[in-house]
């Protein structure tokens, strides 16, 4: 893997072009039927002044009837065009969210340049909220679109009865428009950094539930809790600044609208009165007055929604155009083979050295926390191979020269806290629904009980992060998740820490059984483990001390006794 050069941010501008080209066919519909919605809306008012005065000059019950089924066409176009409408807005609405959810998602799955510095909790408000709000522009266009159609037909309907009834409806539209743009700009920067600032509230919230129990432990849960109260306050704050500037905008965009309406009415009485315009033209203008304060507050509000989501696709262009670390390579390793650690010189690893013979259970004694780890972080490729000295070797292959994919599939490292999601047991098990391995994966991980616990199986309902499961159970499913994957090299990293020491022993023999002739490492301090494994590597002060089996080490190591002995 090599770095990769500084590339230019795309702006959101971009992000939003391509929202929109992905969507042009539905757009196109959409504001054609939406546009012959407000045609229809605005054709109501004019043909009642046209009934209104062809029956008071002819007073004949055919020409009421006929303006009754005409008022009723009009009707079931605007009910009709409404309807199909907005479902294809929509659909290409929702379609759209979901695929910049899914692209933000994989982005934050991978690393990403260090000066973002996003954590885990804003990504998710990213890759919800702000992609939500950028699809948004989908419905945004064709409702200026079709709101601007009916403004317009409005007014050379009333420009027909008298042209300065159309002029004002002009001239206003446009006074209104350019006094709410000042405020649509506030709202843009206002909503942007109110995003920021519920993400880093939900960064908080994703850091104190991962270390809730260490932070009880030494006791800094209460300082942790006011660090969180600080950052959500701040969020608080925020959103009642947006807030006040939406009613700003909302209570000055009403008003606006009310004043060219009632301008309009006045006008149109003042012409009537004064013999320039027909009874007939009075109703129609009265109606239109009426009917265009609702256009004209969905064109006034736009402007608000465009500045909304390009401040959130300003959010996402962060993520999405964040470069990677590194660059992944293109290879993939052979079957079987070696793992190599060559002389890693990373955090607290000081020159580490050791290999793993395919198909051999080696566990790791690391006598520091840190320097596990650290470990568990090089194998997994969070650390990119330029930040560490020496050579991680898979197969033969270095990391560098392997596919993300790649190394995903061909080895698998487990963390201590793996995370549990939503959905059932089955489904945090085997993911995919591939894994062909899954009873054999529960029955090894001692994951049996929870299943038997309940009627549904492994279809019982999991809450998110495992809510409903003890710590025990939690790091059970975990591994039993990663026994179901049967990946080639399986790395575990404290994988028994929550259970009691007879289900410790019984998963040891299990976990030695089920994975016997596949690669397997696990860095733990377990006896039951290491009891279990082909041998023992003792990692103390970040190298490689000792290496034996663990009966041969408890009988002549009194250090590793010490550390590992219960």
């Amino acid at each position: 893997m090599t770095t990769p050069d500084t590339r230019r941010p795309r702006p959101a501008s971009d992000i939003l072009r391509t929202a929109l080209r992905r969507n042009r066919g539905a757009m196109i519909w959409g504001t054609v039927l939406m546009g012959l919605y407000q045609a229809g809306e605005t054709a109501f008012p004019i043909a009642l002044g046209l009934i209104v005065e062809h029956t008071m000059r002819e007073r004949s019950l055919g020409s009421l009837g006929l303006s009754i089924a005409a008022l009723a066409v009009i009707i079931t176009t605007v009910s009709l065009s409404w309807r199909f409408g907005m479902r294809i807005l929509q659909k290409a609405n929702t379609t759209e969210a979901h695929r910049w959810r899914v692209k933000v998602a994989a982005c934050g799955l991978q690393p990403v340049a260090r000066d973002v510095d996003l954590k885990s909790g804003e990504i998710l408000t990213i890759a919800t909220e702000d992609a939500d709000q950028t699809a948004d522009i989908i419905e945004v266009v064709p409702l200026l679109i079709s709101s601007l159609v009916a403004v317009v037909v409005a007014a050379v309907a009333l420009g027909l009865a008298d042209i300065r009834l159309g002029l004002l409806v002009i001239v206003g539209t446009a006074a209104i428009m350019s006094v709410l743009s000042v405020l649509s700009r506030r709202i843009g920067s206002s909503t942007q950094e109110q995003q920021a600032r519920v993400a880093r509230a939900g960064a908080k919230v994703a850091d104190l539930i991962t270390g809730l129990r260490p932070l009880h432990g030494f006791g800094g849960n209460h300082a942790a809790f006011r660090s969180y109260r600080k950052v959500s306050t701040e969020a608080k704050l925020q959103a009642v600044t947006v807030a006040k500037v939406n009613g700003a905008y909302a209570g000055t965009a009403l008003a606006l609208n009310a004043v060219l309406a009632g301008a309009v009415t006045l006008t149109a009485g003042w012409l009537a009165f004064d013999g320039q315009i027909n009874i007939g033209e009075l109703v129609m203008a009265v109606g239109l007055a009426q009917f265009i304060m609702e256009p004209l507050r969905l064109f006034s509000e736009m402007p608000k929604y465009v500045m909304i989501a390009r401040a959130s696709a300003e959010r996402m262009a962060l993520v999405l155009t964040a470069p990677p670390l590194t660059t992944p390579g293109s290879e993939h390793p052979a079957a079987g083979g070696n793992l190599e650690i060559d002389g890693v010189r990373y955090g607290t690893l000081r020159d580490l050295k050791f290999t793993v013979v395919a198909g051999e259970f080696v566990a790791i004694a690391a006598y520091q926390p840190r320097a596990a780890a650290d470990l568990a972080a090089v194998l997994a490729a969070n650390v990119p191979p330029d930040a560490y000295e020496g050579a991680v070797r898979v197969a033969g292959r270095e990391l560098g020269e392997l596919s993300v994919e790649a190394v995903r599939a061909h080895l698998l490292v487990n963390p201590y806290d793996g995370e549990i999601f939503a959905g059932t047991l089955r489904t945090n098990i085997d993911p995919t629904g591939t894994s062909r391995t899954v009873p054999e994966a529960v029955e090894a991980s001692m994951l049996t009980d929870v299943v038997a616990l309940h009627r549904d199986g492994l279809d019982y309902g999991v809450r998110d992060r495992g809510a409903n499961l003890s710590g025990g159970q939690r790091q059970r499913l975990s591994l039993a998740r990663a026994l179901a994957a049967d990946s080639e090299v399986l790395v575990l990293h404290d994988p028994t820490t929550a259970v009691d020491a007879v289900t410790e022993q019984l998963i040891a023999r299990n976990v030695a059984k089920l994975r016997r002739g596949r690669t397997t490492v696990v860095i733990t301090s377990s006896p039951a483990l290491l009891d279990v494994a082909d041998r023992v590597l003792v990692l103390d002060e970040g190298a490689v001390t000792a290496e034996d089996t663990h009966r041969n080490l408890l009988a002549g190591d009194a250090d590793y006794c010490l550390a590992v002995a219960r």
